[in-house]
């Protein structure tokens, strides 16, 4: 028996595939896509027939993906991005006054560090549009690898994948911060001591609370948080509420709230912190532009550490 003949799809069957997914229906398709739910449904039935596979499972209140369509929509996801390479690699030849940026970080990054970079390459390029996502190191990563984020601002941890390169940016280290009545007078804090603390820390999976349990585990140690959260910004406020102590990166303690006290580690402890792109992405002026900003703000004998007030 003859395999039957596919015919290649079309990018529009593929753009209304995938917001059918994303959005959960095919009006939510056509409403994202500025088409008639019509149209984005006659595209899904065509991309179906197309590829002799049912893709969408109609019924209830949202479409899914089939088995054959978690397939499809990985590799229409990277269709995607790749016209997003073609579109950039043309807009590289043009007068490059306008553009767009994808940034994906994590959020203790996405207050601390981006902030002036791009305020100034706003002033240098104000038609570009800056797109930024947050999530934790492996998240924006895989982000990355399917094109739809364009530079990724993490804390490295253990290998990349080939299709990545890093341009490290600097290393930070991490710190004790807690009020200073809970810390001794200036000393370093060892592992013993902090795990004798109540600890706020950050929750599990991330790359800096992986980094902080390392310590800890060097210490012959596992620490025991009373509380884990997801916010730097919600961990600091907790901690200068006088309800415990916290390890975390120096960059996220430009300023020491009254009361509290910062102490290094020992043994020290930092993290890498990098900028991260594909290797065969087009470098239009905006990526170009984002690359030179962060490398120069973060350059050596930049000044990153935390200030009293």
């Amino acid at each position: 028996m003859r395999a039957p003949t596919l015919r290649h799809p079309t990018l529009r069957q593929l753009s209304s595939f995938v917001a059918a997914v994303e959005t959960g229906s095919l009006s939510g398709a056509a409403r994202s896509l500025h088409i008639t739910q019509p149209a984005a449904s006659q595209q899904v039935k065509e991309l179906e027939r197309s590829l002799s596979a049912r893709l969408l499972q109609r019924g209830g209140s949202r479409v899914r993906p089939t088995a054959a369509g978690e397939v499809v929509l990985a590799q229409a996801r990277r269709v995607q991005a790749a016209m997003d390479d073609l579109l950039g690699a043309a807009a590289a030849f043009q007068s490059g006054e306008v553009g767009r940026l994808r940034l994906g970080t994590g959020a203790t990054a996405c207050i601390h560090l981006l902030p002036p970079v791009l305020a100034r390459m706003k002033q240098r390029m104000p038609g570009l549009e800056i797109v930024i996502a947050t999530g934790n190191t492996s998240e924006v990563l895989q982000r990355l690898l399917a094109g739809e984020i364009d530079l990724a601002l993490v804390t490295l941890a253990g290998r990349l994948d080939r299709a990545l390169e890093a341009k490290p940016l600097l290393q930070e280290p991490l710190v004790a911060y807690a009020p200073a009545a809970m810390l001794p007078d200036g000393e370093a804090l060892s592992p013993a001591q902090a795990g004798a603390l109540p600890l706020i820390l950050y929750e599990g999976g991330g790359t800096t609370r992986g980094l902080v349990d390392a310590w800890f585990r060097r210490g012959g140690l596992a620490p025991r948080p009373i509380m884990e959260l997801g916010s730097v910004e919600a961990i600091k406020v907790l901690a200068e509420s006088g309800l415990g102590a916290t390890v975390l990166p120096g960059g996220a303690l430009p300023v020491v709230a009254p009361g509290m006290a910062v102490r290094p580690l020992r043994p020290p402890a930092s993290r890498s912190v990098a900028v991260v792109l594909r290797r065969d992405k087009v470098r239009d002026r905006g990526l170009r532009m984002g690359l030179q900003e962060f490398l120069a703000a973060h350059a050596p004998g930049a000044d990153n550490g935390p200030r009293g007030r």
